[in-house]
């Protein structure tokens, strides 16, 4: 599902990623792991197409992505990835339904479509009674579930979370690691998840800790 050879990734002349060589198949939940500046996010951004290494070759879906740019990039990412962030990035003008259906509306798919998959996605989630409440309006693991509901709605291939459950309460965090896992058995997607949570990394399928970035084996 996905396969990144040789990745490096500089910033201002300072080394971030320095090699990431990694293989995860269809269905896996991943976890990454290791120090702040080690090197997680930006290999989460550069695995979701947000951003482009120096040097290497990413696959996804058997899809060569690093030949792909501008529109072409951009429906791809749309099409195959979902992200979850720590901090939701819902848009709180919008309701929770509004937020769900906008990949599905960016993509150009009909309406009617967007709008009976969007609520099967909040009822799966236990929203069906808060659609119509704005972020300021839901509890963080209600946003964050709007958030889940949003990476889903264009049935991606690949869900991408950068610290899915670090503003999170004990609680919902272990809510939403569980969702996790049952979204994997119902829609058989790839996982990959930067946490520093150390339950959820424990039962992911594997870990990959990155040290002064690359992944140690």
């Amino acid at each position: 599902m996905i396969e990144a050879v040789d990745i490096f990734k500089s910033y201002n002349g300072l080394p971030v990623l320095k090699g990431i060589n990694l293989k995860i198949e269809k269905g896996e939940i991943i976890s990454i792991v290791g120090a702040s500046g080690a090197g997680k996010t930006t290999l989460l951004q550069i695995l979701g197409t947000l951003d482009q290494a120096d040097k290497g070759i990413l696959k996804i879906a058997n899809e060569d992505v690093t030949k792909l740019s501008g529109n072409k990039l951009a429906k791809f990412r749309n099409q195959h990835i979902g992200f979850i962030f720590q901090f939701h990035q819902l848009l709180p003008e919008f309701n929770a339904w509004e937020n769900v259906c906008l990949p599905a509306w960016i993509g150009g798919k009909k309406n009617e479509d967007v709008k009976i998959k969007s609520l099967e996605l909040l009822n799966l989630l236990g929203l069906e009674n808060r659609i119509n409440h704005k972020p300021a309006a839901l509890s963080g693991g209600e946003q964050q579930r709007v958030a889940v509901a949003r990476a889903l709605i264009n049935n991606p291939s690949v869900i991408l979370a950068d610290e899915p459950s670090g503003n999170l309460d004990s609680k919902a965090a272990n809510e939403l690691h569980e969702l996790f896992f049952k979204l994997r058995l119902q829609f058989n997607q790839t996982f990959v998840i930067v946490t520093h949570n150390q339950a959820l990394a424990a039962r992911s399928d594997r870990q990959l800790i990155i040290k002064d970035g690359i992944i140690e084996q």
